[in-house]
């Protein structure tokens, strides 16, 4: 399909409104093992991602479990949907238990040719207002690839990290933040799906699980950092249950560099300005 094809997608919006409310809270913050946050308290950094959604019946879904394309989101027939990565501004913080806005805007579509064949990068800005403030700003980069065997090579070698923590995916956590963020794409719980349909050799890490766990070790080894921006790229998959590791290092006082890793080298990458 043609950039042509596909003109008409550019500059289509959707809005969505969340309450923020206390029961999804709770479930968020037993994903995360933190505690609940007060109505009227900050949202943590990312659980931005976990409100928002716009339940669609099962009816609805396409084979992969996605929501069926040609809606918001162009068609892309037969390829695999990946979240490759996003740029998150902050301004303000949302505040549990208070309704918000979500605007979203398709703001670019470019068709590439990739080593794994056909690429359909789309580009979709959110932008998330509370009390007539826009509080976060995000781009966000989905890639749609041809079916074709992932890339399960061996990435970058992994730097010396001033903080990291350890992960281990399990079938649990990769289920729960499935249910937080009401996302049934298959590749994060279905087994058969997972190696005879996308073959991969187990399940797939949610991508922004990953960011947000990342993030917050880097939150724990700076407490009182105020976050400006905040950046992530997928480089390959993690698989579970194999653990991993989230760390990263200052470049400058006020910038971070942090990646997620494991023994297989990098598999995300992250920049971060902060006050």
């Amino acid at each position: 399909m043609s950039n042509q094809d596909l003109s008409a997608w550019l500059g289509k919006t959707e809005q969505a409104v969340d309450d923020l409310g206390s029961g999804q809270i709770k479930r968020v913050a037993a994903t995360f093992g933190a505690q609940p946050i007060m109505p009227g308290a900050p949202l943590p950094a990312l659980w931005h991602w976990c409100f928002f959604q716009d339940p669609v019946a099962e009816s609805g879904l396409g084979a992969d479990g996605h929501p069926a394309r040609g809606g918001f989101l162009p068609p892309a027939d037969n390829r695999n949907r990946m979240w490759a990565g996003s740029r998150v501004e902050f301004f303000q913080s949302l505040l549990a238990g208070i309704e918000a806005s979500r605007l979203s805007t398709l703001t670019h579509i470019e068709e590439k040719v990739g080593r794994s064949g056909q690429l359909l990068f789309v580009t979709v800005r959110h932008e998330f207002f509370q009390n007539g403030h826009l509080c976060i700003r995000e781009e966000q980069d989905i890639v749609y690839r041809e079916a074709s065997a992932p890339n399960l090579a061996p990435g970058n070698a992994v730097p010396a990290a001033q903080w990291n923590e350890s992960v281990s995916p399990t079938a649990v956590l990769l289920f729960r933040y499935s249910a937080i963020t009401f996302n049934a794409h298959r590749i994060h719980y279905d087994v058969p799906y997972v190696v005879d349909v996308e073959g991969y050799p187990e399940k797939v890490v949610h991508g922004p699980l990953i960011a947000t766990l990342n993030l917050h070790a880097f939150l724990r080894a700076h407490p009182t950092a105020q976050l400006r921006t905040f950046s992530f790229r997928g480089v390959r998959p993690l698989i579970a249950p194999q653990l991993f590791e989230v760390g990263g290092t200052l470049v400058e006082s006020n910038h971070a560099h942090l990646w997620a890793s494991n023994e297989g080298g990098i598999a995300q990458v992250a920049d971060l300005i902060f006050d």
